[in-house]
């Protein structure tokens, strides 16, 4: 459960987390600064990049399991999943690793 949600200037987005907040129960904090999404979504912009080529997903669940495995590789690739096993060197077998 996020603790802060960084969103535009957008009155929908802000509306349904308020009323998430109160239907839920939960304070996250939400911080409506246009320029703190842009970092958002320039870390995204790499998968927009990826997925463009494809030509669409057939449902959600392929559409879920593609792109968590696009952002499983991107975040293994950055160094922001550590591995408890030593054995585990590559980023191929981090992937399987974590897939399993």
């Amino acid at each position: 459960m996020p603790e802060k949600i960084d969103i535009d200037k957008s009155g929908a987005n802000l509306s349904a987390i308020k009323a998430y907040n109160i239907e839920r129960q939960t304070n996250i904090e939400i911080r409506q600064v246009k320029y703190l999404n842009n970092i958002v979504e320039h870390d995204h912009r790499a998968i927009k990049r990826i997925v463009k080529g494809m030509l669409g997903f057939k449902s959600f669940v392929s559409a879920s399991i593609t792109l968590n495995g696009i952002e499983m590789v991107r975040m293994i690739k950055k160094g922001q999943i550590e591995i408890e096993d030593k054995y585990v060197q590559s980023i191929a077998n981090i992937f399987y690793y974590l897939a399993a």
